[in-house]
């Protein structure tokens, strides 16, 4: 649900955020906490900016997440659903019968309390994880597998799922977000169910403050810089790039429509591009 903010400042006047009311007062556990994080602000390890406009924001801290749903044929139960400042997507915490705590992604349906499970076969539940060829088809999933055992790599971003549309032995046909139709191989593990906290993509920050909060500092455009600096750089007056010849700022092409991707490593697993009609 979006809560939109009264306008009592300039600032909130055009501020809508997520509502949190539902999700745990408590702290995060302390055993899966990644210990002695520091920011790294954008620096690689000789100090120099490798990623730019990074740096400040507030503190956070890493919660490990299960992607592999290593426990498996154990039952577990969610003791509390969580805010992760990492990530899009609202965090549970499952306790196991076994004394063991996980943190996995929280999807829609899953309260404090609810049971989870994660077993080769089990019953298609929200948050249970099974083997893609025991899903029944349609059914929504996330966390989805590239390869066995390396853990979830796709669909993983708030309110996002996928679903199943066909099978066979060794592959099964998976509709991604982007629609793209895709070949994963049949006995990688996606967990059941479409993902929490879908009123993210609709939430608006109001100030550019809250977008320094984040640790992501300003932009400068292409074209306001010297032609040293960027290839949109220089010119008589306000030129801009121009369409056919947008470019990063080491030269690499970048305007509308290039395609990026290397094809030669997924050409065979994509049944049906994104961008086909």
């Amino acid at each position: 649900m979006l809560i939109i903010a009264k306008p009592t400042t300039v600032s909130r006047r055009h501020l809508v955020t997520t509502d949190r009311s539902e999700l745990s007062k408590s702290g995060p556990e302390k055993s899966l906490l990644i210990p002695g994080f520091v920011k790294r602000q954008g620096r690689g390890f000789k100090g120099h900016i490798t990623v730019r406009h990074r740096g400040g924001g507030m503190k956070k801290k890493i919660r490990i997440i299960d992607w592999k749903r290593s426990k498996l044929d154990v039952p577990g139960v969610v003791m509390t659903i969580e805010y992760d400042p990492l990530r899009s997507a609202n965090i549970a915490l499952i306790n196991y019968i076994d004394g063991d705590k996980k943190y996995i992604l929280a999807p829609e349906g899953m309260v404090v309390g609810s049971k989870v499970l994660a077993a080769v076969k089990t019953e298609p539940l929200p948050g249970n994880a099974m083997e893609l060829r025991n899903i029944p088809i349609g059914v929504p999933i996330h966390n989805l597998e590239i390869r066995k055992g390396k853990g979830a790599q796709l669909v993983r971003g708030a309110g996002n799922s996928a679903l199943i549309q066909a099978k066979d032995d060794v592959y099964v046909t998976v509709l991604l977000p982007s629609k793209e139709q895709r070949l994963i191989k049949a006995d990688c593990f996606a967990t059941i169910g479409q993902l929490g906290n879908s009123d993210w993509k609709n939430r608006k920050l109001g100030k550019a403050g809250r977008k320094r909060w984040m640790g992501i500092r300003p932009t400068t455009r292409g074209t306001a810089m010297h032609p040293n600096n960027h290839p949109h750089g220089g010119g008589e007056g306000r030129s801009g790039a121009g369409l056919k010849y947008q470019k990063t700022k080491w030269g690499k092409i970048a305007a509308p429509g290039k395609k990026t991707r290397d094809v030669h490593k997924t050409k065979k697993l994509i049944v049906k591009d994104r961008r086909s009609k």
